[in-house]
């Protein structure tokens, strides 16, 4: 059988999309900062980290993931097609692998489990797996307008008819939240359980935008754009200029409706606007970190990238394992005791370490531990 083809900018933009991950889901896992009374508190410091993750990394990333995912999809079936083999029931062997994953991420370590939902969006994926790239970013750009029309219609509802200011149990919440996080197994499983089936409705909304960037991928995929990026050096340098500044003031006003200085009411408005220019922030942070490795200077940070890339699943999970052990009572049970600025300087260091890792353990092995079992159960024999 051939050997499987490995396109590197796919590795290089996972490994990149890695630390905003981190960074987006790092601050749900900590949870809010208490102060040594039990109060609420941020500093200033606190408060500009908070609004520049927002700005910066929220909703971006996890759209990388998913326009990988699809590109991804189409590597899978190309080397399916050269190996003689049937995709259809490695794709569902994969999916059953990923949703397996996933279920377990959610329920032990992170409710903000993305696994499931990519597992179910795949069905779908296959299902228009020949459709033409022109058709699919066309129906892509109708799911983001999509979302972007109901959390706009559910957030000028709550802006004309909710009271302004925080609702009278907020504090009451995030303590209750902080001692079944801080409690025993059961205590931190049981918090899991009911935080991931309350945001059922809202992982049905936004996975319709996922499932938008999986199209966008897929018609990627079918072009090979990221197996050709240097034809497309004008394109790229394009859609930096024209998209950073419109995807930066859709992200600034999003996080001037999350966090401030308008109140809690203008959330989903402004996660609205975040849904309609997030793909263009997205679109820039990958054309430039492409353009940036292909200086004198880059080669060697495209290589790092791409090891991390390559180990990507076990990364995702490691970062929940780690994180878990650090704030629930698995472990040390800190939830709530750090601020966004510590906490923001643990995950570089935690992503440090991960890259540095990416190598070590590829020198001396092909796979890395959750891409090896997985691998396994598509392939159905050890690879």
């Amino acid at each position: 059988m051939p050997r499987r083809h490995r396109v590197g900018d796919v590795d290089v933009l996972r490994g990149f999309a890695l630390l905003g991950i981190l960074l987006a889901n790092a601050p749900a896992m900590a949870g809010p900062h208490m102060g040594p009374g039990g109060e609420l508190s941020a500093s200033w410091t606190d408060a500009v980290a908070g609004w520049t993750i927002t700005t910066l990394v929220s909703a971006k990333f996890y759209l990388l993931f998913s326009f990988l995912f699809g590109y991804s999809f189409t590597l899978q079936r190309a080397s399916a097609e050269r190996a003689g083999a049937p995709f259809a029931p490695r794709h569902l062997r994969r999916l059953t692998g990923l949703f397996l994953l996933g279920v377990a991420h959610a329920v032990l370590l992170f409710p903000g489990d993305v696994l499931v939902t990519y597992a179910v969006l795949s069905l779908v994926l296959f299902g228009v797996r020949d459709i033409a790239p022109r058709t699919a970013v066309r129906a892509a750009a109708c799911l983001v307008a999509g979302v972007a029309a109901c959390l706009l219609t559910w957030g000028l509802l709550t802006v004309a008819l909710a009271e302004p200011g925080p609702g009278q149990d907020v504090t009451a919440a995030v303590h209750e939240v902080a001692a079944s996080y801080r409690g025993d197994f059961g205590s931190v499983v049981h918090i899991n359980l009911e935080r991931w089936g309350g945001a059922l409705g809202w992982n049905l909304l936004y996975g319709a935008d996922m499932l938008a960037a999986f199209l966008v991928g897929l018609a990627a995929g079918r072009r090979e754009l990221l197996a050709q990026t240097d034809r497309y050096r004008a394109w790229m340098v394009q859609i930096v200029v024209c998209a950073l500044p419109l995807g930066l003031a859709g992200s600034a006003f999003m996080a001037v409706c999350r966090k401030g200085p308008l109140d809690a009411r203008w959330y989903d408005v402004g996660s609205a606007v975040g849904v309609l220019t997030a793909p263009a922030l997205t679109a820039a942070y990958a054309c430039g970190l492409l353009l940036l490795l292909r200086t004198r200077s880059g080669s060697r940070i495209a290589g790092v990238l791409a090891s991390a890339g390559r180990l990507a699943l076990t990364h995702y999970l490691t970062q929940s394992l780690v994180m878990a052990l650090v704030f629930t009572g698995y472990g040390l049970a800190w939830y709530g005791r750090f601020g966004v600025a510590t906490l923001m300087a643990g995950c570089l260091v935690l992503y440090a370490v991960q890259l540095a890792y990416s190598g070590w353990l590829l020198r001396r092995f092909r796979y890395g531990p959750v891409e090896w079992l997985l691998r396994t159960a598509t392939l159905a024999r050890r690879p």
